[in-house]
């Protein structure tokens, strides 16, 4: 038998911007008895963050520190084999993720992050996914903002449509996002840099559809929208590029309840039309001046990693996320997630609890990397609705097809 781990929870990370919010949500929320344990490369951020952390809870000021930087792979092994989950918040992941990655992958350890980098997504599975099935080891990428309340609220959905009817043959559903929120440096360096990169992104993308088997007899497609005025968004909707729309295709794709046919369409709904037409301009250029370095390194100045919005502009901030579902039988569902802060304060609280769910709760026998959905699924909804984190049903869906 496997000699117990010193610490249920190790995070990486920890004197970053999101990791710190991090820290401080597992410091108020961790159950009694949770080992856990900050990790970083500097010896004396780690402690500064430890002392902001005893604050909250005086146990915390014996909190152990690892010292391991982000490109060090063999103390990166080490962090790796002492822990039962690690949680990373380094990014761009691109760029800093995959040595942990790799490390988890080889020592059996369960792995999460917030990663919302498609084209690190498909890389590590193709480099790590077979190593971490047969060592046990759970990746989970996309546990904050991208992808969980996408994820997990179509999973809702599905559930509440299977409430009301048998097995579900075709089913398309549609999400609108709505925000009020602000971005960190270390977000936005991570988009600019996945803007920088669409021949690679489409490369990894190309790759991981050949080697990855997909379930026979059922297909799973996510159509792009067209902007539009929605009814069960009260709203224009836009086409909404992220990595939302693969990582729920992925969840289908593992899931059979999802049905025989399954199809997703990911919108961004603002209240009137000039927003929308001004916020696909906007990214659009983003992205075109992300091609060039000069450009990139302006852009990028903006606002530097570890910077982000205050407390009290987190506490202004809010989301929601509706979902239209209708299946071929005539079933329709209209529900919604909904929460505060997206980018930093619920992300930290997701991506907690996602790590706390894989210490602690009783799931089903997985390995490899895999999403929300399928490596926690109902376990971690249940997590986020004790925190505030709302999933309703809501009525009202028009008798049209979603969107009209």
């Amino acid at each position: 038998m496997a000699e117990p781990r010193p610490y249920d929870l190790v995070l990486f990370g920890a004197t970053g911007f999101t990791g710190g919010l991090t820290a401080e949500y597992l410091a108020a929320a961790a159950p009694e008895g949770c080992r856990w344990a900050l990790a970083g490369r500097d010896r004396g951020r780690l402690a500064a963050v430890r002392s902001r952390l005893a604050e909250i809870d005086p146990r915390c000021a014996d909190l152990p520190l690892l010292v391991a930087d982000a490109a060090d792979r063999e103390a990166l092994r080490e962090v790796a084999a002492s822990a039962r989950v690690v949680i990373s918040t380094v990014g761009p992941y691109l760029r800093h993720g995959e040595p942990l990655v790799a490390a988890c992958a080889e020592s059996g350890t369960d792995y999460v992050d917030l990663t919302g980098e498609p084209e690190f997504v498909d890389r590590m599975y193709l480099r790590h996914h077979e190593r971490a099935v047969a060592s046990g080891a759970r990746l989970v990428h996309a546990c904050g903002f991208d992808s969980v309340p996408h994820d997990l609220g179509v999973l809702f959905t599905v559930d509440e449509l299977l409430r009301r009817g048998g097995p579900l043959g075709h089913l398309s559903v549609e999400g609108y996002v709505r925000v009020g929120g602000t971005v960190s440096g270390g977000t936005f360096a991570s988009a600019l840099l996945a803007f920088s990169r669409p021949r690679a992104m489409a490369g990894a993308a190309k790759a991981r559809r050949a080697a990855e088997p997909w379930p026979q007899g059922r297909r799973i497609h996510t159509p792009m929208g067209g902007v539009r005025r929605s009814v069960p968004a009260r709203a224009w909707v836009v086409p909404m590029p992220a990595i939302d729309p693969q990582v729920v295709a992925r969840s289908a794709a593992g899931l059979a309840e999802y049905g025989e046919e399954f199809g997703y369409t990911h919108y961004a709904a603002v209240k009137r039309l000039p927003i929308a037409l001004g916020g696909i301009a906007a990214v659009a250029g983003i992205a075109v001046a992300a091609q060039l370095p000069s450009l990139r390194r302006l852009l990028g100045s903006l606002r530097k990693p570890g910077e982000g919005p205050n407390e009290q502009q987190r506490a202004r901030n809010w989301f929601t996320v509706r979902f239209a579902a209708r299946t071929d039988d005539g079933r329709a569902v209209l529900a919604e997630v909904s929460g505060g802060d997206p980018g930093y304060q619920e992300t930290a609280k997701m991506l907690a609890e996602s790590a706390l769910c894989l210490a602690y709760d009783e799931l089903p026998p997985t390995s490899g990397q895999l999403t929300t959905a399928v490596a926690m699924g109902r376990p971690l909804i249940d997590r986020l609705l004790k925190t505030g984190i709302t999933f309703r049903v809501l009525d009202g869906l028009p008798s049209a097809a979603p969107g009209r």
